[in-house]
């Protein structure tokens, strides 16, 4: 898609903190891992929107649902070649699609990255990109365990001019 505008749910602190701890595991292991990426926006999130474009929208409809309480499940992979995406899923209940929902409402028509379409949306927390398939056995183990925490906030991720913008 090139250059996006993400919208993004944020985690509260100790569930951000379960994550950068896996993201670590990996990379102290010699694993690909997003612990890589030392951005100051790189932060564990669950990927609610994704656009080539989008206007400024007022998202308090929304952000008014959160908190709401998150399920980081099983690994899965996403497998492109012999690499793969890593990523924790997140069980979809009432109140995460309700939170999902509501963006929607706020944002115009438009076209949707495949993970985020309404028909397709899959909930996730990445670990790692590009991590070699034939590590992936050793890359699990190193993994916490699943976990509940809670989505506390909003935010676009703004890739063209790598902003940041907290939502509410």
């Amino acid at each position: 898609m090139g250059d996006v505008v993400s919208i993004e749910l944020l985690l509260d602190d100790e569930t951000q903190g379960s994550v950068r701890a896996d993201w670590e595991h990996l990379a102290r292991a010699g694993h690909s891992s997003l612990a890589a990426h030392t951005a100051p926006s790189n932060r564990p999130h669950i990927t609610v929107l994704v656009r080539q474009s989008l206007p400024l929208v007022d998202f308090a409809s929304a952000s008014a649902l959160l908190p709401v309480r998150v399920m980081l499940g099983a690994p899965i992979v996403s497998e492109h070649g012999d690499r793969g995406v890593l990523a924790r899923t997140v069980v979809l209940d009432e109140a995460l699609l309700a939170v999902y929902n509501a963006v929607r409402a706020a944002v115009p028509p438009g076209e949707d990255a495949p993970h985020t379409d309404p028909d397709s949306w899959t909930p996730h927390v990445t670990l790692a990109r590009r991590l070699r398939l034939a590590s992936l056995d050793d890359a699990r183990a190193l993994l916490g365990p699943e976990r509940v925490g809670s989505a506390v906030g909003l935010r676009r991720w703004d890739s063209r001019t790598r902003t940041v913008t907290t939502l509410g």
